[in-house]
């Protein structure tokens, strides 16, 4: 988010806007707390996990009446457009103050789930992607080392998008996702089929929305016979210094977003789409789910065999 927030500063500045941020996300917007930002105090902060402005939960925006706050602020500071940096929630929030406003509104995704439609890929997914890789990578040197299995929880309360993506990336010998259920009697076959082939370690990656992993574990020990260990990597995932291309696709969502702005173009939902920087209708982004691509697990079945 850091590298969204200096590249909006930078554009705007340099098509002679003012910028302001609004701090800890809706609940600042609500509360009117803000800082003037500028070319020099976004200086340094591209190689920042994280958020300079800070970032809180607000279900409170879901009502009516704190919404039509919100909208006060922006009349009270008369700010034109309002650039909304977040994931699918955040997407949400920005269509209901849409509503009671007339300041254009653009948002601009950014979430490790990768799940906002109208994009191919989220700002951060790919640092949260290669932060959980590095992590199970040291995993595999254990698993092997003690010959065990593991399962590797990652976050995806509802989607799956990073539980398939590191899932495959690390070679999992089985990936389990929110979208598809799951039966557990279809791991341990598998488990077992790759026993009678000598593979003596396997990695498990599972979203945490799958269900318990701690009962899961159990489980394949009774009915394998096998060590199981369980990992959780967490919130590191949220964290760290952003990719190289967490940090160029968040300058080009920037730039795109300041750009519809100045077009007059609100209610916008900026996005990768086939290799291109484009963007969709707020409320069809907000309306529609995106697919989770299922072929990825099965591609990853094949190659784990």
């Amino acid at each position: 988010m850091n590298a969204a927030i200096r590249a909006v500063t930078r554009i705007a500045e340099a098509r002679n806007l003012q910028v302001v941020g609004f701090e800890r996300g809706w609940e600042g917007l609500v509360t009117n707390e803000s800082r003037s930002l500028t070319r020099r105090s976004v200086g340094g902060i591209i190689q920042l996990g994280g958020t300079i402005l800070l970032t809180s939960r607000c279900p409170e925006f879901k009502r009516k009446e704190v919404v039509e706050r919100a909208a006060k602020t922006l009349a009270k500071n008369k700010i034109d457009g309002l650039i909304v940096i977040g994931g699918n929630g955040s997407m949400h929030g920005a269509l209901r103050l849409s509503r009671q406003t007339d300041t254009l509104i653009v948002g601009v995704p950014a979430s490790i789930d990768n799940d906002v439609y109208g994009t191919d890929e989220t700002i951060g997914f790919d640092t949260a992607v290669n932060t959980a890789v590095e992590e199970i990578d040291k995993i595999r040197d254990t698993a092997i080392s003690h010959e065990r299995i593991f399962i590797v929880e990652v976050m995806g309360r509802t989607r799956g998008f990073l539980a398939s993506t590191v899932g495959i990336t690390v070679g999992a010998e089985i990936i389990l996702v929110p979208e598809q259920i799951y039966e557990e009697k279809g791991i341990f076959r598998i488990l077992k089929q790759n026993t009678a082939k000598g593979k003596k370690s396997s990695i498990i990656v599972a979203a945490e929305g799958v269900g318990d992993t701690r009962k899961l574990a159990r489980s394949i020990e009774r009915n394998t016979g096998s060590e199981v260990r369980l990992s959780i990597v967490g919130y590191a995932q949220r964290g760290g210094s952003p990719t190289a291309r967490s940090r160029i696709l968040a300058s080009l969502f920037a730039e795109k977003a300041v750009e519809l702005l100045v077009d007059g173009q609100g209610s916008r939902v900026v996005g990768l789409q086939n290799g291109k920087i484009t963007s969709i209708d707020l409320k069809e982004s907000c309306e529609k789910e995106k697919p989770l691509d299922l072929s990825l697990l099965k591609l990853a079945k094949e190659l784990a065999t």
